[in-house]
């Protein structure tokens, strides 16, 4: 493309010169070396006298001046090209990446899932909120405190039952819970058998053990959701 326009621009400016010459007389014929990408090429331009001459040497200065200029253009490209960089993809700005999950909400085999723990709170917290599956002596074990001073704190008994959502005192006195925490041996594996079980009340089960631990080692992903015969990994 570069070429085909450096001859266009040379045919151009020695037809200009032509006519020029052929409409006035010349005494003497001086010739014009045109640089090139290609080499050299002599114009001879047939030189007028009087006004005529003073129009042609400031044509020729012109066409010099042009010519210097291209090469000077074709040498600044040769050492910088412009590359072009596309904006955008031919098909457009691609889809976010969705990982395939099952019905009940877990990752499918073979893809990495996000996992998402929460944040547990460091040592007793002040209020708990009961989630589905779980209960007073439930939270007793998983904090190590008395479970009758949590009774009292709350105003509750042994028979009261509490709805998910219920909000419960912790105790402060730093009096651990009385008898076994741990209700079932661990690390070990569970298997789901019921629609109603959570991550909450498989942690209730074996009484020490924390929900965020189920999460975290079984790369669980909110909501959280469990089906029937699903094997969970117990810390």
């Amino acid at each position: 493309m570069v070429k085909k326009l450096s001859v266009i621009v040379i045919i151009g400016l020695a037809t200009m010169l032509l006519l020029i010459s052929c409409s006035r007389s010349a005494s003497q014929s001086p010739q014009v070396a045109l640089s090139t990408p290609t080499g050299k090429v002599n114009v001879t331009v047939q030189q007028p006298t009087g006004v005529g001459q003073i129009e042609l040497i400031g044509t020729t200065q012109m066409l010099q001046t042009m010519t210097a200029f291209y090469v000077q253009t074709q040498a600044a490209q040769a050492l910088n090209p412009t590359v072009a960089h596309p904006t955008s993809t031919p098909y457009g700005t691609p889809p976010p990446v969705v990982l395939p999950t099952s019905a009940a909400g877990t990752p499918l085999p073979g893809t990495t899932p996000i996992i998402v723990v929460p944040t547990s709170t460091p040592g007793h917290p002040s209020t708990y909120t009961l989630m589905q599956g779980e209960y007073p002596y439930c939270i007793a074990r998983r904090f190590n405190v008395n479970q009758q001073e949590l009774l009292s704190a709350n105003g509750l008994s042994d028979a009261t039952l509490l709805q998910p959502g219920s909000v419960l005192n912790i105790p402060q006195t730093g009096n651990p819970f009385v008898g076994q925490r741990a209700l079932h041996p661990h690390p070990t594996t569970f298997t789901i058998s019921s629609t109603n079980d959570t991550i909450y009340s498989v942690a209730c089960y074996f009484g020490d053990v924390d929900p965020n631990q189920i999460i975290a080692a079984n790369n669980l992903v909110s909501p959280y959701v469990l089906h029937v015969n699903q094997a969970l990994n117990i810390p």
